[in-house]
């Protein structure tokens, strides 16, 4: 899985000009999800991102978590985090997992974060999303769970 986070003051989406997931002070988490995700990958992503500490104290260091600071997630699905650019001009899309197996690992990782008692927003899977956001910093992270090391159970 791989994640885009961004650190917001608010940040919304919506389907068709209807704005379907709304949040104020917290983090954007825009989720691709590949062919060889499982729920473990789901597990250590949701847990590592509410654990993040991306919220400054005030002394301005990263001391606090999502969570720490009663802040919400918004997240949105999105196949493109696996566009390949590598070869010609068009992205190749192979790595990103299909509907099958992503939807159900999608909402799996939302109900992850809910279990954490966050208030968590969520996008429309597979429809075409307009997102609007203040960057809070800017703050911007990449989490992608092949670059913490061999899968658990390999």
């Amino acid at each position: 899985m791989r994640a885009v986070i961004q650190r917001v003051s608010e940040a919304q989406v919506s389907v068709e000009g209807d704005i379907v997931g709304q949040i104020q002070h917290g983090l954007l988490v825009l989720l691709g999800v590949t062919t060889a995700d499982t729920e473990a990958e789901a597990n250590f992503l949701s847990e590592k991102i509410i654990g993040l500490r991306i919220f400054s104290d005030q002394a301005g260091k990263f001391a606090y978590s999502v969570q720490d600071v009663g802040g919400s997630l918004l997240i949105v699905s999105q196949f493109t985090l696996y566009g390949d650019t590598r070869k010609g001009r068009r992205p190749s899309f192979t790595a990103a997992a299909g509907t099958a197996t992503a939807k159900p690992l999608y909402e799996y990782f939302v109900a992850c974060c809910q279990r954490r008692h966050i208030p968590v927003a969520t996008g429309h899977f597979q429809a075409h999303m307009a997102v609007q956001l203040v960057n809070d910093g800017p703050v911007t992270l990449v989490l992608d769970t092949a670059e913490r090391g061999p899968r658990q159970g390999s």
